[in-house]
C-alpha cells in the first residue's frame, strides 16, 4: 500500500456492518486499507457494500472535497498487517473472537503499533490480556455510520501506554474524528446507557404497552432521539445488540441488561436489522 501524507496505514480486521464502515470512513479521507477477514465471499461483498457507503457519503456530502478515495486491499489472513500504524479489530461482539484476533495480530505488529479494539461492550484491560503487549491495546466505539457521526468513545484500558494514545489520537485525526476518552469499564458509556434503554423500549413493545412506530416516535418528537431507540437497534443489528446486551449482563449483574424475549425472538428469526432486510422495520435491499 502507498503512503498516504499522514503516513498513516491502517489495517481492520472483520468485513462485518462496523469494519466496512470503518473501512469507508478511511478510504474517503484518502487513507490505504487492509481489510482482512477469513471468509472470502464476505470480502468481496464488503467491496460492495463499502462502494455503497462511498456513494451515500458523497450523496450527503460528507466526502472531504478534493480527496483521492484510498487504495483498499482485502486479504483472508492478517500477515499483510506487519506494516500497518494501527490495526482496528472490528469483530463480533464475542470475547473469544476478539481475543483469538487479537493475540494472533499482536506477533506481527511493530512494538508499539495501537492495537485497537472497537467494541461496545467488553471491558478493554480483559482483552489487553490476550495480547503479546497490552501497552498497545486500546478501545474505541466508532457509532455506525462513522461518516456521518464525527465523535468517536475512546476506552483507556489500565495497561494502555502513553505512546499508543499519542499515537491513535494521530489516526483519528487523518480520520477525521473528534475523540472522547473514558476510563474503562463494561459497555463504557454509551453503550451502557443506550443499550439498556434499547432493552427497555423492545420489551415495552412485547407487553404490547405501544407499537414499535409509537414508541420511536415518542422519543424522537419528546425526548430528542435522533432516530429512536428501535431504530437504532436495527441499525446496530439486533444480533450485536442482545451479544452486547449479554456482556453488559454478566459482567454487572444488572437485571435490566439481561435480552429481552423479542429480542432473542429476532435474532432466532434472523431479523437482524437494516443488514438482513427486517427487524423492527422492513428495508429493501
Amino acid at each position: 500500500m502507498n503512503d498516504q501524507p499522514t503516513g498513516e496505514r491502517i489495517t481492520v480486521v472483520g468485513a462485518g456492518v462496523m469494519g466496512v464502515g470503518i473501512t469507508a470512513l478511511a478510504i474517503s479521507r484518502g487513507l490505504p486499507v487492509l481489510l482482512v477477514d477469513v471468509d472470502g465471499a464476505r470480502l468481496a461483498d464488503a467491496r460492495v457494500r463499502i462502494d455503497g457507503e462511498l456513494r451515500i457519503a458523497q450523496l450527503l456530502g460528507k466526502l472531504p472535497e478534493g480527496t483521492v478515495t484510498g487504495p483498499l486491499e482485502t486479504a483472508t489472513t492478517p500477515a499483510g498487517a506487519a506494516d500497518a500504524t494501527i490495526v482496528v479489530e472490528a469483530t463480533t461482539e464475542d470475547l473469544a473472537v476478539k481475543a483469538k484476533v487479537l493475540a494472533e495480530i499482536s506477533t506481527i505488529l511493530r512494538p508499539g503499533t495501537p492495537l485497537v479494539s472497537n467494541t461496545s461492550s467488553i471491558p478493554i484491560d480483559e482483552l489487553a490480556g490476550f495480547a503479546r503487549r497490552p501497552a498497545d491495546v486500546v478501545g474505541t466505539h466508532f457509532m455506525n455510520p462513522p461518516y456521518l457521526i464525527r465523535t468517536v468513545e475512546v476506552i483507556r484500558g489500565a495497561r494502555t501506554g502513553e505512546d499508543t494514545m499519542l499515537a491513535l489520537g494521530r489516526s483519528l485525526a487523518a480520520l477525521g474524528q473528534e475523540p472522547i476518552v473514558v476510563r474503562d469499564a463494561p459497555g463504557f458509556v454509551t453503550s451502557r446507557v443506550l443499550h439498556p434503554m434499547i432493552n427497555d423500549a423492545a420489551r415495552i413493545v412485547q407487553e404490547g404497552t405501544a407499537g414499535v412506530e409509537d414508541v420511536d416516535k415518542l422519543m424522537e418528537n419528546c425526548l430528542g432521539h435522533r432516530t429512536g431507540p428501535l431504530r437504532t437497534a436495527d441499525l446496530i443489528g439486533i444480533d450485536n445488540l442482545v451479544d452486547s446486551l449479554r456482556v453488559l449482563h454478566e459482567r454487572t449483574g444488572d437485571a435490566g441488561c439481561r435480552p429481552c424475549d423479542l429480542l432473542l425472538e429476532k435474532v432466532r428469526l434472523g431479523h437482524h436489522g437494516r443488514k438482513s432486510g427486517r427487524g423492527f422495520y422492513e428495508y429493501a435491499h
